[in-house]
């Protein structure tokens, strides 16, 4: 009867046990649970693409260089101007179509920029901008030669606005000196606004130097690298959003020579200029001495990821003057 009585009390204290710890089982239970279901979760945000430092060579993974790094995130990002692509912009007025076939880029264009501009006509520039019907055709496989050649439309913008850093402006001397001017200078005043652009009698609106709106209308990545153009040759064109890249051009040190000078084009021609003995300071081409100080070439040029391109610079020769690869332009007379 007392072993009875025994195992009887022994049950009620198992089982006074069991309902007291119930709750605390059951909590870590569910906790368990719950870790176990959030894994699957996690796993599935994961890429099977390698880390943005590592770059990936046959089956091996291996950490990148910095440099590198930075140039392939601009080149990567920025592909969507590479293949085909449409710029359709109902505010600007833009319609840019741009076709990639058989080793050649067309780019068709009205011509309209995708970002404000300045006023035209105004005090230095009597044109107004007018829609264009232009088409540009550039190999996709260029060609280096190895040697600059001198080029007057270098390319056109990845919105279809077309990149000429030359005028038509220039001061012609009795002596023989002929003097081409500068666009982007402040002797004479050609109607440049903010983007350093003008308008030609055409109404054709140009770039004769960097714009930071071009800039902030082709970036699609926070690289330094923002890709805005097409040279003729083929070869792309960049902007550096830091400056990293110099261009190795310098004033000229001699004085000008040339005597009885006029400016021959313009709203001012047949204005006499003062030539003779004055000091170079950009206000013509010819001020300009290339000394290879710099990290771009001749023609504002350097390898940028294994591919030769050019960049877009704020100090001359601002967009390039030559072009390193093959090119035919047709000029009008």
């Amino acid at each position: 009867m007392r072993s009875t009585l025994f195992i009887g009390m022994r049950k009620i204290f198992t089982l006074f046990v069991f309902v007291l710890f119930l709750p605390l089982i059951a909590c870590t239970s569910e906790t368990m649970f719950e870790e176990e279901a959030q894994q699957p979760t996690a796993t599935a945000t994961m890429s099977s693409q390698p880390a943005a430092d590592e770059v990936v060579e046959g089956n091996e993974t291996t950490d990148s260089d910095e440099a590198d790094h930075n140039h392939d995130h601009d080149i990567e990002i920025e592909a969507i101007y590479l293949g085909d692509y449409l710029i359709n912009d109902e505010v600007y007025g833009t319609q840019t179509t741009v076709t990639v076939n058989n080793g050649t880029r067309t780019i068709q264009t009205n011509a309209l920029p995708n970002h404000d501009t300045g006023e035209f006509p105004n005090s230095g520039n009597p044109n107004t901008i007018t829609e264009q019907s232009v088409t540009y055709t550039y190999t996709t496989n260029p060609v280096n030669t190895g040697s600059g050649k001198e080029i007057h439309v270098a390319g056109v913008a990845v919105n279809g606005i077309k990149l000429e850093p030359g005028t038509a402006e220039t001061v012609a001397c009795n002596s023989g000196e002929t003097y081409r001017v500068e666009g982007l200078q402040d002797s004479f005043d050609l109607g440049m606004d903010f983007n350093n652009a003008h308008v030609q009698p055409t109404g054709a609106y140009h770039y004769h130097g960097i714009s930071e709106l071009l800039i902030g209308a082709s970036r699609t990545s926070e690289g330094d690298l923002v890709h805005i153009g097409f040279a003729a040759d083929g070869y792309l064109l960049y902007a550096s959003s830091s400056a990293a890249y110099a261009p190795s051009y310098e004033l000229n040190t001699e004085v000008r020579s040339g005597k009885g000078c006029t400016l021959s084009l313009g709203r001012n021609g047949g204005r006499d200029v003062t030539v003779e003995g004055t000091v170079p300071d950009g206000t013509y081409t010819s001020d300009w001495v290339y000394n290879g100080s710099g990290n771009l070439d001749e023609c504002n040029g350097t390898t940028i990821h294994g591919e030769y391109a050019y960049v877009i610079t704020e100090g001359f020769p601002y967009i390039p003057r030559c072009l390193m690869g093959e090119f035919t332009e047709n000029r009008k007379p």
